[in-house]
């Protein structure tokens, strides 16, 4: 029996999130997934994607907040 990989297990949770529309948990989720890769220190193209991955929903999320701050003026 193979031992389960808590950082893939993250990134799918968040990935469904982020699927879903719950950025703000996602982006949680991803830099929890990010900090068990960072452990792990052979799984460099994880790593790269998941920090790709919180930078595209921190641009959503700034966007998403920017277009309801504009709506609200």
């Amino acid at each position: 029996m193979r031992k389960k990989n808590i950082a893939v297990e993250l990134f799918a949770e968040a990935l469904k999130n982020e699927n879903s529309g719950d950025f703000e948990a996602a982006e949680a989720i991803y830099t929890k997934a990010l900090h068990e890769v960072k452990k792990i220190r052979f799984h460099r193209k994880m790593e790269v994607k998941i920090i790709e991955k919180i930078k595209v929903l921190h641009t959503v999320m700034d966007y998403k907040n920017s277009l309801h701050f504009t709506r609200i003026i």
